[in-house]
């Protein structure tokens, strides 16, 4: 006689209905009474047929237990013993996959000299300070990243300046901005702009240049001053808080054309993460806060360690489900990386690749080389090709056929890949010097993140499914948040 086994899935609760979270599909389903009673009973191991009949039989009508085995093994929740579901092909980009994203490093030279910074700390891949490359962009190679970009991309893309600190560039800022959007509107095209700064070099022209032209702009800020002074710091060890936080509340008083948002990096020693989120969003007045652990090697003394994880894992708990109460009255919180989150699992994202660097997302140093992503921007070993000749296909063919989640053998196993598939690449290539290996100090982490997101999603579509109807249809950049 035939058993049935359970297959891979992620079980919830939440607004109080029991849900499946679907891995292979990475949908989200509720579930009715028979098909929740028969989930329970294979999650003891794998049963007969009949049993599962005769087991139910005084709770359900066996036309209803048969109506929730063939539902839960058409969605391959369940499967029958020994005999695996067909292995869905490898799936990889299309070859002319477009360009979505591009970021322009416009400088590798800052003005501060953050101790944990990840490209001028002690965890660098480029030499910005002794090496061979342009330590500023120059207009031409600023206006053939554009053609370059303009070349590669659908119907819209996005242009995002970073640096180094981006400001320092300002001129070739402007200039390419000028240019992009003229070339765009010849080709038909749309394309919009964003920047990361740290904020210190905001005047008032400037903030009347990026209002004016509806700049998206994200400040890399820590939080209050003892926690922005902690490493953000300028190069004689001065702290940049009281420099920054007047000219950031000039920027949100006058550039109300699009919202501010706010980055933190986390560390050891920065992880009142509640604190922090009240400061930057109710008392400086951010429209949203995003948070990311610090990308370093073990061992630095502001690498966050496995206490660290669980801590952050507590806050931001106590965060998404403040930001849940508030969703459920369609009030706006501003703790992006739920929101973030919520966008994944509404639209069924499942990743082959941990994010869209390599694809959608590419970086451009500051001699036009074009690269994994902006992390790696002016590294030999990560580069895909450069603005005048274009992407080299076989290189990025190569790179996404070996990063694919399938060939990760931790990862390919897990239940919450569809959301990391094997984590950032620049945090594998500084942990452990490749960008294929899968970062596993992130796994608990990251598995109890995403739990916590499925239970504010299920609430939300019990409670109040109208709010998540704002993710219906929107196109996603890669990089909203480049950091």
């Amino acid at each position: 006689m035939s058993q049935v086994e359970a297959r891979e899935h992620h079980r919830f609760q939440a607004g109080g209905a029991d849900f499946v979270y679907l891995v292979p599909s990475a949908a989200v389903f509720q579930l009715d009474e028979p098909s929740r009673a028969v989930l329970d009973l294979l999650a003891g191991g794998a049963r007969a047929l009949d049993s599962i009949l005769e087991s139910l039989a005084g709770r359900f009508r066996p036309s209803e237990v048969h109506d929730a085995l063939v539902e839960l093994r058409g969605v391959r929740a369940i499967g029958e013993t020994g005999v695996p579901f067909p292995k869905a092909a490898k799936q990889l980009p299309a070859p002319n996959f477009p360009l979505s994203t591009m970021v322009l490093n416009l400088t590798n030279q800052c003005n501060l000299a953050c101790t944990y910074c990840y490209e001028y700390g002690e965890d660098k891949i480029v030499d910005t300070q002794y090496g061979a490359k342009s330590k500023f962009m120059n207009e031409e190679t600023a206006r053939e990243s554009v053609e370059f970009l303009i070349k590669e991309s659908g119907r819209s893309a996005h242009l995002t300046f970073f640096g180094g600190e981006t400001l320092m560039n300002f001129p070739v800022l402007r200039s390419t901005i000028a240019y992009a959007r003229r070339r765009a509107a010849e080709e038909n095209k749309e394309i919009d702009f964003s920047l990361t700064t740290n904020a210190t070099l905001l005047k008032p022209e400037i903030i009347e240049f990026l209002a004016e032209n509806r700049v998206g702009v994200t400040v890399s800020i820590d939080g209050p001053k003892e926690m922005q002074d902690q490493f953000r710091v300028f190069h004689n060890g001065k702290g940049s808080y009281e420099v920054v936080a007047p000219k950031v509340k000039e920027l949100l008083k006058r550039h109300t054309s699009r919202p501010i948002g706010a980055r933190v990096t986390l560390t050891s020693r920065t992880l009142d993460i509640r604190k922090i989120f009240r400061h930057l969003r109710e008392e400086i007045g951010f429209w949203e806060v995003g948070f990311a652990p610090v990308t370093t090697a073990p061992g630095r003394g502001y690498a966050i360690g496995e206490d660290g994880f669980d801590r952050m894992l507590e806050q931001f708990r106590g965060l998404a489900f403040e930001y849940r109460d508030f969703a459920l009255e369609h009030r706006h919180h501003g703790f992006s990386n739920v929101r973030d989150t919520i966008e994944e699992l509404h639209k069924g994202m499942s990743k082959s690749h941990p994010c869209g660097a390599g694809l959608g997302l590419m970086g451009v140093s500051t001699d036009g080389d074009v690269s994994l992503c902006h992390r790696f921007a002016g590294s030999e070993d990560h580069k895909f090709g450069t603005v005048k000749t274009g992407v080299d296909r076989l290189v990025q063919i190569g790179f996404l056929e070996k990063h694919h989640v399938d060939d990760k053998t931790d990862c390919n196993r897990c239940w919450a890949r569809p959301v990391c598939a094997g984590g950032c690449y620049h945090e594998a290539h500084t942990r452990f010097g490749d960008t294929n290996h899968p970062v596993l100090h992130y796994c608990d982490w990251i598995r109890g993140w995403t739990h916590t997101c499925l239970e504010i999603y299920g609430e939300l579509a019990v409670k109040n499914p109208a709010y998540l109807r704002q993710f219906d249809g929107e196109e996603q950049h890669e990089a909203s948040h480049v950091s």
